[in-house]
């Protein structure tokens, strides 16, 4: 079963010490984020330096280094799902040093009432995926532990927001009437790919995440409107925040 992945007694066979040598310390923080726009405004915007790249036989992922406020900060494209937006944070921490990670993205609704025009700060997020098997003991929910942090922050720069629990899922397009329903009636506002696994991976690794996100599709039990996601997705105001708790953390 996938709930018994977790094995915390004994040791990988392989690490990254066999791909990319001894760790690197390059940085302390770090952005992840899924938006090609936001991405290529970083690189346009602020004077960026390649420091690392994320190897794969499909393509390398370059890690980039910008200074904001006299505070160097790494950053990258992720690619959009647990376990790859996991593995990544994993890789640019062993090839820069950077514990600390901003992670910031679009999510779907599930409660449009509470998050219109609110970002959401995760509490906690329901496992519907497997990378964060592998790196947590078996739980249907994982705690969010910085969700408070990020609340007193937004409230202090008086950021509209929503704290709640969040349904991290593998499969889009299973995200069923019924599954909707339940996850509702559990409390969850909105609908994510990455906050559970990323979690995960930070929990055991000793990291940090600083997570918020925006809803710009909505999910109801027989509808769905994706109109405001393109925004939701691109919107540089994300951007802002995230360089905000880069320099407050």
């Amino acid at each position: 079963m996938i709930t018994d992945s977790f094995d915390n007694k004994t040791q990988p066979i392989l690490t990254l010490k066999d791909f990319y040598g001894e760790r690197k310390h390059l940085v302390d923080i770090c952005l992840i984020t899924f938006s090609k726009n936001i991405f290529n405004y970083i690189l346009s915007t602020f004077r960026c330096e390649e420091i690392a790249e994320i190897e794969a036989p499909n393509g390398n992922t370059t890690i980039y280094k910008f200074t904001y406020q006299g505070k160097d900060i790494a950053f990258y494209l992720s690619c959009v799902g647990s376990t790859a937006a996991s593995q990544f944070s994993i890789e640019a921490n062993w090839l820069t040093g950077a514990s600390k990670f901003i992670m910031f993205g679009s999510a779907g609704s599930l409660d449009d009432e509470k998050t219109t025009n609110k970002y959401v700060i995760p509490t906690e997020a329901y496992r519907d995926e497997g990378m964060s098997y592998h790196y947590a003991p078996p739980n249907d929910y994982i705690k969010v532990k910085n969700s408070d942090k990020i609340k007193n922050l937004f409230d202090m720069w008086n950021i509209p927001n929503v704290q709640g629990r969040v349904w991290t899922t593998d499969a889009i397009l299973r995200e069923t009437a019924g599954q909707v329903a339940l996850r509702k009636s559990e409390g969850c506002i909105a609908v994510d790919m990455e906050v559970a696994g990323v979690q995960a991976v930070c929990d055991f690794c000793n990291f940090e995440l600083y997570n918020f996100l925006v809803t710009g599709d909505v999910l109801c039990e027989n509808s769905y409107d994706n109109s405001k996601l393109p925004d939701a997705n691109h919107n540089l105001d994300k951007l802002q925040i995230a360089l905000n708790l880069a320099i407050n953390i």
